[in-house]
């Protein structure tokens, strides 16, 4: 909870730590924090709340703030029919989840910024998302919506509070359907074959505009490829990766992706950068990178990594959570370019640098450039060194530009998804450094993101900002971290790494296990300032919460053996899988941890990793794709658990030597790099 003042009639965000809230301390709008105050100022006025949901790089939510809430007129308005809360959605994804869905279920569509009128016992009755100054694109007002909500408030409060008791019940409804059958692979390579059809294959991505880059559905059409050598999913993939790498929505200059492209053919980004979308990147690019051994891919993870770590770590030495879209109140000024600059900067240089990146007179934006190779797709690449230096005179005159505000949160889950990338790109590319990092980081959430519980249990947090931790955390936190220390597990061999996993799932199945349905709820048990409690398969900007846990669980069970954790991963799909289905391709991540729970491929290394032999088998390992490896490479003298496939299995000759496990058969000992890739291709 935050720190507030009772005394009604002034904005109250100048105490918070969100960079998304300070962006709005200043508005004339008597701007609320998420707070039970809040509700009670609503509960003593009698008047209905107006919340407001956004997050500091979103470029519509700047576009409400200075058309709306900086307008004195319309802030005067709200202050005097409701009470008005600014929630910043990164900070509090669970309210942000109860009212997006409650959005859904009037029949909006959801988005940011997000503005939904509340009872004040929290129930939520109409909303919508951004609102203008006056009607235009053919919504209403906010003027208008704050007369129209203010009246039916006023006049029939009754039917308003029941219609936000009847919703608030949608919310939270269970649905306890299970498939007739079960989840089938068979279903899996149908619902793939039917996601072609909505593959554009000319550009990449998703058919139309605007286009996100949706790793998590790309990732299930890779996997689709390698379980069946379908070559329409591997061409689905690859199509989609290049134009990214080599579209506007790449930092040509820098490295990383921006959030999304507004175009179809990946040219105009909106230009916010977030953590999320590039941790899913670099893991996506690298597991695709594994079969194709494509450079550009190579180059973009190396890139991007540098840009994480150049530009985005924290206070803590954790990563931050985003780079807005705007700079000095325009989008996309930092990135953009004219001719002329060009020309002046690189001089005899320029005539073949504008050829490679797309450079025109008139531009290809609003009269400037977004720097792209999208016409160099299909053709022979020539990168060389009068580019590069290109690129190096460019980016340096740009870090004379007033840059984009970068949102400094530091939130668990987003940071757990980065870790785990940085994880398997450092061994995919035998780049130490970046593992090295990945662990860094983890230290730094251990040290400043746990919290210890009345109960003594020592707990995750969420969001971290100028030195005050936010303790309430949602299941993304905890299904991020775990597959990060799992991660970490497989990179180094780190007994500590998989004791973290272990203690972190003992704690979501304590908090956050729905014991009367299955599945996971997004917020703990203990949650007291929301109307209910939500459950979730779908995949949004970020993997599902749900489908991370089916993941972690079935690591650990491969890992350790032990049957409880195949239980409730298990357990996990079933409660979740219609869902999943019905969502689709938003459910993927959950039928992706399925895969791995069903035909896992464990690969056991018994040797020294400091051993060369050891790390000539890690390197082979490296080299092929393969998404539903597990790896635990033990010492010749350890015992694997009773249950592993591998267990008794030794070193042979004493020379390192692995064991690839399908199921519970086990190859023959592999000794040499040909017979280890011969035994995982096979």
């Amino acid at each position: 909870m935050s720190r507030l003042s009772m005394n009604a009639g002034h904005n109250r965000l100048g105490e918070e730590t969100s960079p998304y809230l300070l962006q709005h301390k200043d508005n004339p709008v008597h701007w609320w924090p998420w707070s039970d105050a809040a509700f009670a100022e609503a509960k003593a006025r009698g008047v209905p709340v107006l919340l407001s949901v956004g997050y500091s790089a979103c470029h519509w939510c700047h576009v409400m703030a200075h058309e709306c809430f900086e307008n004195a007129a319309i802030a005067a308005e709200m202050n005097r029919s409701f009470v008005n809360i600014k929630v910043d959605r990164e900070e509090r994804p669970d309210v942000d989840a109860i009212y997006q869905k409650a959005l859904a279920l009037i029949g909006e569509q959801g988005g940011w910024p997000l503005t939904m009128f509340v009872s004040p016992d929290g129930k939520p009755f109409f909303g919508g998302t951004y609102f203008p100054p006056a009607p235009a694109y053919g919504r209403p007002s906010l003027p208008q919506v704050l007369a129209h909500v203010e009246k039916v408030w006023r006049e029939r409060k009754d039917e308003v509070t029941a219609q936000g008791e009847e919703l608030t019940q949608s919310i939270g409804a269970a649905h306890p359907e299970r498939l007739r059958d079960g989840l089938s692979f068979a279903l899996l390579e149908e619902a793939a074959v039917r996601l072609l059809d909505y593959v554009d294959f000319a550009s990449g991505g998703m058919n139309g505009a605007p286009k996100f880059p949706m790793p998590f559905v790309f990732e299930f059409l890779w996997r689709a490829f390698i379980r069946t050598g379908n070559k329409r999913f591997e061409q689905a993939v690859i199509t989609t990766l290049a134009h990214l790498c080599e579209g506007g929505i790449y930092d040509h200059l820098a490295g990383g992706f921006a959030r999304y492209s507004t175009d179809s053919a990946w040219l105009v980004p909106h230009f916010e950068k977030m953590l999320y979308d590039n941790a899913q990147l670099i893991d996506l690019m690298t597991l695709v990178w594994q079969h194709s051994k494509d450079p550009l891919l190579a180059a973009r993870v190396r890139e991007t990594v540098g840009w994480l770590s150049r530009d985005m770590i924290g206070e803590t030495g954790a990563f931050t959570a985003a780079v807005d879209a705007d700079s000095e109140g325009e989008e996309g000024k930092f990135y953009i370019w004219t001719e002329a600059e060009i020309d002046t900067l690189l001089g005899a240089d320029s005539a073949l640098f504008k050829k490679a990146y797309g450079v025109t007179p008139d531009g290809n934006w609003e009269g400037h450039n977004i720097l792209n190779r999208l016409h160099l797709i299909g053709g022979a690449v020539n990168d060389d060194a009068a580019l590069a230096n290109g690129r190096a005179a460019l980016l340096a005159a740009r870090t004379n530009r007033v840059p984009p505000s970068r949102d400094d949160k530091i939130l668990a889950d987003w940071n757990g998804l980065t870790i785990a990338a940085l994880a398997h790109a450092g061994m995919a590319f035998n780049e130490s450094s970046w593992t090295s990092l990945a662990c860094e980081v983890f230290e730094a959430i251990l040290r400043t993101m746990t919290w210890t519980d009345e109960t003594g249990r020592k707990r995750l947090g969420h969001s971290f900002c100028r030195g005050r931790l936010q303790t309430a955390a949602m299941l993304d936190d905890y299904a991020n971290m775990i597959n990060a220390a799992l991660a970490l597990h497989a990179a180094t061999g780190a007994a500590r790494y998989l004791a973290h996993a272990e203690t972190w799932i003992e704690l979501t199945n304590a908090l956050y296990w729905d014991a009367n349905d299955g599945g996971y709820f997004f917020t703990a048990a203990d949650a007291h300032d929301l109307v209910l409690r939500t459950k979730s398969a779908n995949d949004s900007a970020v993997p599902s919460g749900n489908g991370g846990m089916v993941f972690a669980l079935a690591r650990i069970f491969y890992l350790t053996g032990k049957q409880a954790y195949r239980i409730r991963a298990k357990s996990t799909v079933d409660a979740l899988e219609v869902e999943a289905m019905k969502s689709f391709p938003h459910g993927v991540t959950l039928l992706n941890g399925f895969e791995l729970l069903e035909r896992a491929v464990q690969v056991v290394i018994v040797g020294d990793r400091r051993a060369a032999d050891t790390t000539a088998l890690l390197a082979a390992l490296a080299g092929v794709s393969v998404p539903n490896m597990v790896l635990d490479v033990v010492l010749p003298e350890t015992l694997l658990p009773d249950t592993h496939p591998a267990h008794g299995k030794t070193a042979a000759s004493g020379a390192a030597t692995a064991y690839v496990c399908r199921g519970p058969t086990c190859s023959p000992p592999q000794t040499s790099v040909a017979g280890l890739i011969q035994a995982l291709t096979s």
